[in-house]
């Protein structure tokens, strides 16, 4: 999302259900997780409950961090 607006997406708001990411932009913030926080994600964890907006990408990686 390009924008300077903070309102423009809330940390709750779904990325797919707002058309901000698909497979493709999901397999990147993946790639980008793995990397910048040293976490592995795991095929069963692809799942929207845990990478389908800010709030839940948030505390999948503290998960993950805290269980590493």
């Amino acid at each position: 999302m390009f924008t300077d607006d903070p309102a423009a997406l809330a940390d709750d708001d779904s990325f797919l259900e707002q058309g901000i990411i698909d497979s493709t932009g999901i397999m990147e913030v993946i790639f980008f997780l793995e990397e910048e926080f040293g976490i592995r994600v795991d095929d069963d964890e692809l799942i929207p409950e845990n990478l389908d907006s800010v709030n839940r990408i948030a505390r999948f990686v503290q998960r993950k961090r805290v269980a590493a």
